[in-house]
């Protein structure tokens, strides 16, 4: 569904997503490595489990949230990547500042 542009020489982040190393390229948003990646979404509902991905990439719908270096609750299209970042998918509900 997403691809990327031709490579500008861009250099590679090492992340983790779901305990797997994943390439990501500096300056791109959490949300931009997970589509990369081929992940289609990045949380799932508290009450249905409907998945959910992200949608404006610009912080307004919340619905890219991910836990990042054991922080839940994060805006995957809000954060950088970071050399050695963990990224982990939500799965249902997540209490509030963990």
């Amino acid at each position: 569904m997403f691809q990327r542009l031709p490579d500008a020489g861009d250099l590679a982040v090492a992340i983790t997503i779901d305990g797997k190393p994943v390439k990501a390229r500096a300056g791109d948003t959490v949300a931009a490595a997970l589509f990369a990646a081929g992940i289609d979404h990045c949380r799932t509902t508290p009450v249905s489990g409907t998945p959910r991905a992200p949608y404006c990439m610009m912080g307004v719908c919340f619905e890219c949230l991910v836990t990042i270096d054991g922080v839940g609750n994060r805006q995957a299209c809000l954060v950088p990547v970071q050399e050695g970042m963990s990224v982990e998918t939500q799965r249902g509900k997540r209490e509030i500042g963990r």
